[in-house]
């Protein structure tokens, strides 16, 4: 159904604006906005959208205006109130409007407006949303082979299956039972060590040993098979999200045949992808030279999953995109540090996320030694310190976790007590950012390329950059022996070098040379809640799945403590089918010490006390279906009680002496050993020593420093949980200095008495004494007047002299030495002294309502600081000073606008400084000077170019001006003077035309002219006088194809002298039974339309223009019972469409004034396509350049640019073909 046009308030009137963005309409609701305030408009429309049946679509704006505007969305063909479907959002911090379409079907497909609006007007933008399904759809059969509307034919289903689409599955490696998951080596072998942690807590692998010389034995049969392809891969860069929502990942490769295929499987199924120049495509492909990079736009939580890139059937990259379901709890928060300090962003999420990624202006950032990237253990909180921090490291931070991003600021102040530091330097932007990066990495790669060297020498020790084996640095520990002849390595991902390596995940004790005995290590650290267990959601039958039943979630791996209970829990989809427990094979009961449980889906296996014995692989089956999981059972790591006792107590040391901390236990397996300061871990280099060992662990602090001061902390962790010990670090030092503000309890002739405050840091050390110093002001020498006890924060100085000013230095002093000073300003003794004179004051500008003056400080201050100023003012010829702020109000300020004067009035100022003796001597006056506006050549602020005045109704044309002196001002209409009836009212700075009662003759080009001594400025505004339009003429029907009606009417009365009517067709249907508009700003009287058979139609015809809508002319029934138009038989008819040119819409008068844009246009029908020429005066002008001519689909139009003088005359269109002629003319004249 049609919707009504909107009604608009008594006394407001509807003007249109253009929008900066394209695309947008703004309706301003009156004729004159108020200073500061302005009517809605979009600075980001939302943009078309084309999303996947199932998915998820998003509409974007950010909309402008004072007030705020109110966003509303709307659709064309239904609504948007189902909140289950359509939910509207506002984000506050992004100032963002956004419609979230949930699970989008194809029948939403439709275009969407967006409407932002205020008590000042209206704007309004739509989107398209396309909607494509994805699959076998079933098609609605040709109703006309049956009168059931179906088909029988087998053909006709035998070309549907043809045309089915089959998706391509990826060859896998079948797991075998007991194996590890073949995906787990495919991601291993293309991931980053640093990566290897967390891939094995996922995959459930524990032992790293074992699983590292796997890996180098599968790197060797990887590169083998690549190989066979391609000459080379690397440069790897692993899958991740940047900033603008798009998953990236990389990587150089050079083929042997350029012909050979490159495929891209997510999950093992073939992804069809683009070449990167269409940002609609969900998947692309770029190749710059040798270099592959792969994108996922669009991301949304399906995408999470398993990609692989194979070259024909070779493999090349593994990579995982996780996208976790999880929303920022804590966004993150803008940050401004000093140089030198460290800056901190922090965010929190609604779940548990394992990694997300950091950037900095757009680059992604890694854990080192310029940033320090920290989870919680609960993997909730997610941190970033960016270290030491200068100007280059400004900008904008980000923290993305999956579709999910958070963003903020990171400002950097300049050190005020920095010295030997450039200030003129410009902040580093990305490409230094970028830089520092590469250089960075190349660093790390040099270390690690050096550490492979050292992996390979002669005495069999693998280097210690990461405890791996000697090929790549890493130390083999399969069978003691190193790649060298006389020794052999220790451990597996450990720091440290050969078999005596210690590291972050493991430690080894050095072998004898020879021995063949292999190295002991331990691997990586587990957190209390053991592995996760392997993903559920298995089945019965040969593809392993089942219709019936199925686990909604599998069991999980489980660390148990001794004599703690465990639990192991899985879930079904139904809880009608029991399940059965086994351990090892064997099925457990509850006789045998466990607690077997259901709670509907939910089944449980409870172990009550832990032992030994209790360790083992358990699987819950049912059907045929099973989960299964490993429990392990150990205890907590422990210190040794006595070093824990000794470990507790204070360590004390002097600055700059050296602080060790030792702990010993027990020697346990999986150990992981971390120590921490005042919460941040410390870790081995600089000045910080950390030794490992199997039965002990030292940290040694060289050269501390008072900051150190603090809680020190040892954590032991195992897969079975983690215990920690404290003790304390107290770092003596000499205190700092007094602190402010001095205080002057008193000040005469017989002596000054000082009052401070206590350091804000003792040192540690209980402050003894305070050291007084003072200088005369002038002299260079500085003498001690007292030493005090720390009992005592005031001094009183008796040998003083009336009139003089000293300076005081204060310092602290404890059993370590003696703090920096605290130096005071010049304090007089005695009595009062006053500021000096100021210089005149300086007079910047003169208005007529404000005189702008501004002055220096005096030169002499009276020996205390300057409180403010005392301003006063002359009228001239008189001798009156009138003060313009009281001395216990002074202007703080060096400038200050004078707003109490009167125009044309002559005025001089003078100005007193005032400190806390009182108000000194006033300056000289400054020159004299007129409370008058300077000259200025007319200007007009903020004017209107376009207005639409209903018939009848008062034009009222204000323009606001500023001029110095008055101008006088002219109006014209059309070029020549408006007539004398209309009225002109003047006011400051206003002028306002107004005719009382308009005439569609009143319509017209308006200009005013400001005129005076300093210049003349015109403005022209368009004034069109309208009413709403009249009816169009009858209408009719003729139907000359089947299925096509072409509709015809006479032209509205108005058609002729109103430039800007147009018109639009409804549609009423017996089926629908409702109005729907099918044509709208239709310049022609003709329209065709489909109809289908055995329906009836009514038709009506609008005539629109600015003022609205006319009332309707309604058509003649047509359909069941009234000019039926037979369906075409078997037999051809002849018929023909062939017809002489004719001109639907003629050309149109046009009067642009000189130098505005011209735009004629005409419509033409006829069969075949005529032939069409544009004439001026006679000659073509088709091959003019200085029109621009076009014809699209029988519009004809022609542009000119800027109208110029000759352009005026007679401009003719003329159709041709081979059944006759037509032509229509009109005139353009232009106005100077």
């Amino acid at each position: 159904m049609s919707q009504p046009p909107e009604e608009i308030p008594v006394g407001q009137v509807e003007i249109k604006k253009r929008s900066r963005v394209p695309g947008v309409m703004i309706t301003q609701y009156v004729k004159e906005l108020p200073r500061g305030k302005s009517t809605p408009d979009f600075s980001r429309k939302p943009i078309a959208l084309t999303v996947q049946e199932g998915k998820v679509a998003i509409f974007k704006a950010m909309v402008s205006g004072d007030p705020v505007p109110t966003v509303t969305w709307a659709r064309n063909k239904g609504d948007t109130s189902d909140p289950e479907k359509y939910k509207p959002r506002y984000d506050e911090r992004t100032r963002e409007h956004s419609l979230e379409i949930l699970n989008v079907q194809v029948d939403q497909g439709d275009t969407y407006k967006c409407c932002a609006t205020n008590t000042f007007g209206k704007a309004v933008c739509t989107a398209t949303l396309s909607v494509f399904s994805v699959g076998f759809k079933k098609k609605q059969a040709d109703t006309s082979s049956n009168k059931d509307g179906q088909s029988n034919d087998p053909e006709d289903f035998r070309k549907m299956l043809k045309k089915t689409k089959t998706v391509k599955k990826r060859k896998e490696k079948p797991k075998k039972e007991g194996e590890i998951d073949p995906k787990f080596w495919e991601v291993m072998l293309s991931a980053k060590k640093t990566d290897y942690e967390r891939i094995c807590h996922e995959f459930g692998v524990t032992d790293y040993r074992w699983m590292l010389k796997q890996l180098n034995l599968k790197k060797k049969e990887k590169e083998d098979e690549q190989a066979k392809v391609v000459e080379n891969v690397d440069n790897i860069k692993q899958i991740e999200v940047n900033t603008s929502g798009r998953a990236e990942f990389e990587f150089n490769m050079k083929l042997k045949d350029p012909n050979n295929k490159i495929y891209l499987y997510k999950n093992g199924e073939m992804l069809d992808y683009g070449d990167g120049t269409d940002d609609s495509s969900k998947h692309n492909m770029k190749k710059t030279g040798d270099k592959y990079s792969f994108s996922i736009n669009h991301l949304d939580l399906n995408d999470s999953g398993l990609y692989q890139v194979d070259v024909e059937d070779v493999n090349i990259l593994s990579t995982t995109l996780a996208i976790p379901d999880v929303e920022f709890d804590g966004m993150l928060k803008d940050a401004r540090v000093v140089e030198g300090q460290d800056a901190v962003f922090e965010g929190a999420f609604s779940g548990p996320v394992s990694q997300i990624t950091w950037c900095a202006n757009d680059i992604s950032l890694e854990h080192g030694d310029k940033y320090n990237i920290t989870v919680s253990e609960d993997k909730l909180r997610h941190r970033l310190v960016v270290k030491n921090c200068n100007k280059k490291d400004k900008g904008v931070y980000t923290a993305i976790a999956g579709i999910k991003s958070s963003r903020a600021t990171l400002a950097i102040d300049e050190d005020p007590n920095a010295s030997g530091k450039g200030r003129g330097g410009a902040s580093e932007g990305a490409d230094d950012i970028a830089r520092r990066l590469a250089e960075e990495q190349a660093r790390l790669q040099r270390g690690k390329d050096e550490a492979a060297r050292r992996g390979k020498g002669t005495d069999g020790r693998g280097d210690g950059a990461d405890g791996h084996d000697g090929t790549d640095g890493r130390g083999d520990a399969a069978d003691g022996r190193g790649d060298g002849a006389d020794g052999r390595g220790g451990l597996g991902l450990g720091d440290g070098s050969g078999g005596n390596a210690t590291g972050k995940y493991g430690q080894g004790r050095e072998g004898t040379e020879g021995s063949g005995k292999s190295g002991k290590g331990s691997g990586m650290s587990l957190g209390a809640d053991g592995l996760g267990g392997q993903s559920a959601g298995v089945g019965s039958g040969g593809d392993g799945t089942n219709d019936k039943v199925h686990f909604a979630s599998g069991l999980s791996n489980k660390n148990a403590l001794h004599g703690k209970p465990a639990e192991l829990v899985c879930k079904l989809t139904t809880d009608k089918i029991d399940g059965v427990w086994y351990k090892d094979g064997k099925k457990l009961t509850s006789k045998d010490g466990v607690v077997i449980s259901k709670d509907g889906c939910t089944h449980k296996l409870i172990i009550q006390n832990c032992k030994d014995s209790d360790a083992g692989q358990y699987h819950f089956e049912v059907n045929g279906c099973k989960t299964e999981a490993m429990v392990r059972v150990g205890d907590l790591p422990e210190f040794d009680q006595d070093a824990l006792q000794k470990f507790s107590n204070t360590v004390i040391v002097k600055a700059g002496q050296s602080a060790s901390f030792k702990m010993s236990f027990p020697p346990q397996a999986s150990l992981e050993i971390k120590w921490f300061k005042k919460g941040s871990e410390l870790l081995d280099g600089g000045s910080v020593k950390v030794v490992k060992e199997s039965n002990h662990s030292r940290l040694q602090m060289k050269d501390c420093l008072r900051s150190d001061t603090g809680q020190i902390k040892i954590q032991l962790k195992n897969p079975f949980g983690s215990i920690e010990a404290l003790s304390s670090l107290i770092v003596l030092d000499k205190p700092g200095p007094p602190r402010g503000p001095l205080e002057v309890n008193e000040s005469t002739s017989s002596g000054l008495e000082l009052k401070w405050n206590p350091p804000k840091d003792d040192g540690g050390s209980a402050v003894t004494n305070y050291i007084i110093e003072r200088q005369l002001v002038g002299q260079s020498t500085w003498k001690k007047v007292g030493d005090i006890s720390a009992n005592h924060l005031t001094f009183r100085d008796k040998s003083v002299s009336l009139g003089k000013r000293y300076i005081y230095r204060i310092y602290a002093e404890n059993l370590e030495g003696i703090s920096e000073a605290m130096e005071t300003e010049k304090i007089m003794a005695g009595s009062l002294m006053f500021p000096g004179p100021l210089a005149p004051p300086t007079v910047v500008s003169a208005f007529k309502n404000c005189i702008n003056l501004t002055w220096t400080p005096p030169e002499k201050d009276g020996g205390t600081k300057i409180l403010g100023y005392q301003l006063e003012k002359r009228k001239k010829d008189t001798n009156l000073w009138v003060t313009l702020n009281p001395v216990s109000e002074p202007i703080q300020a060096l400038k200050y606008p004078v707003k109490d004067v009167s125009e044309g009035s002559e005025y001089e100022f003078r100005v007193t400084a005032i400190n806390k003796s009182g108000a000194g001597e006033p300056s000289a006056p400054s020159v004299m000077v007129c409370a008058k506006n300077p000259n200025m050549k007319p200007h007009f602020k903020d004017p209107e170019d376009f207005m639409v005045v209903r018939s009848g109704n008062s034009i009222r044309i204000k323009i606001n001006y500023e001029a110095s002196p008055p101008p006088d001002i002219t109006w014209l209409k059309n070029g020549e003077p408006v007539s004398p009836w209309n009225k002109i009212i003047h006011s400051d700075g206003t002028c306002t035309l107004v005719i009382p009662s308009s005439k569609y003759n009143d319509s017209g080009v308006y200009t005013i002219v400001a005129k005076n001594s300093m210049g003349q400025t015109s403005f022209d505004i368009e004034v069109r006088v309208t009413d709403e339009p009249k009816a169009p003429g009858p209408v009719e029907i003729e139907q000359l194809v089947y299925g096509k009606v072409i509709i015809t009417w006479g032209p509205s009365p108005d058609h002729k002298r109103d430039d800007r009517l147009h018109y639009m067709v409804e549609e009423h249907n017996s089926n629908t039974r409702n109005w729907r508009t099918i044509a709208d700003r239709l310049l022609c009287t003709t329209y065709t339309t489909s109809i289908q058979p055995g329906q009836e139609y009514h038709f009506r015809v609008y005539a629109k223009n600015d003022m609205g809508l006319s009332s309707p002319s309604d058509s003649p029934t047509w359909g069941v019972n009234s000019n039926k138009v037979v369906a075409a038989s078997t037999v051809p008819l002849a018929i023909t469409l062939e017809r002489p040119p004719s001109i639907l819409v003629p050309l149109k008068l046009h009067t642009p004034p000189k130098g505005y844009q011209c735009y004629m246009t005409c419509a033409v029908r006829g069969c075949p396509s005529p032939y069409i020429a544009w004439y001026h005066n006679g000659i073509c002008i088709d091959s003019d350049k200085n029109y621009y001519i076009t014809n699209a689909f029988g519009v004809c139009s022609m542009c000119i640019l800027r109208v110029r003088p000759e352009d005026s005359g007679e401009y003719k269109v003329v159709a041709v073909n081979s059944f006759g002629r037509a032509e229509c003319s009109s005139t353009l004249k232009v106005k100077d």
